[in-house]
């Protein structure tokens, strides 16, 4: 019998199934249903995305000597282990559908005392960053050396693009963020208290980094669209992917 600790997840396997069926419609001659897959593609493979993230987190942290995650069932993509199900995954794709940044998801709780060494808390903290470039760059890759149809590669460009914007927004050092965490272990105890104080005050902090302070929006979505274009992604067909995810403006 296999382990339930490690089985995957059938909502996990839905998610997937879901990209997948989006993949299959936007390769069909008609608009509507284009534009559908296009929605399932990017709706379907961010909440796939999120699941991912959160398991390249448990992953290092099983490695790292965090026997619990096992136990947690972070090892089988279950959506529902991620904390509340509305705001780890349900907010960030609701933002994703109005246009907003593509918010972190969902958290493992991660017993620190077991890791072996700061370097493996800072892997722990850099491995969910890590899973959504990764797939940013195996997304482009399949658009770049696969002949496929105009709908279904804007599809998957858009979901790469968020993947890129997903590891530029989580190696931010902010309380609360992946980048922060991967040098949180380095801080003295003074520094590492601000940062739980300020931790719960991370979203309205990207908020008024990105949207307030003038000129932080371009840079950041500059250098975002710049390492997208580095892994070898296609603007035109990402701005062909907004447009037909955001088929109603």
């Amino acid at each position: 019998m296999r382990n339930t600790a490690t089985r995957i997840s059938p909502l996990f396997l839905a998610l997937l199934g879901a990209t997948v069926l989006g993949g299959v419609l936007a390769t069909l001659d008609n608009r509507v249903l284009v534009i559908t897959g296009v929605v399932l593609i990017v709706l379907g493979g961010w909440a796939t995305s999120l699941c991912l993230h959160e398991f390249g987190h448990a992953v290092a942290a099983l490695r790292g000597g965090d026997r619990e995650v096992r136990a947690k069932g972070y090892l089988t993509l279950e959506p529902r282990h991620y904390t509340d199900p509305v705001l780890s995954l349900l907010l960030p794709i609701l933002f994703v559908l109005i246009g907003g940044i593509p918010l972190p998801g969902g958290a493992v709780w991660i017993n620190h005392a077991a890791l072996r060494s700061k370097q493996d808390e800072a892997k722990v903290s850099l491995a969910g960053p890590a899973m959504n470039l990764l797939l940013g760059i195996g997304l482009t890759a399949s658009v770049a050396t696969i002949e496929m149809p105009l709908g279904l590669a804007a599809g998957l460009s858009y979901l790469a693009f968020l993947q890129v914007i997903a590891f530029v927004l989580n190696i931010l050092p902010i309380p609360g963020l992946d980048g922060y965490g991967a040098i949180e272990p380095w801080l003295s105890p003074k520094a590492r208290h601000f940062g739980e104080q300020a931790r719960p005050w991370a979203p309205l902090g990207i908020v008024l980094v990105l949207f307030v302070i003038p000129g932080a929006s371009y840079v950041f979505f500059s250098g975002a669209e710049a390492l997208f274009n580095a892994v070898g992604g296609d603007t035109r067909l990402y701005t062909y992917g907004n447009l037909y995810f955001r088929f109603w403006e």
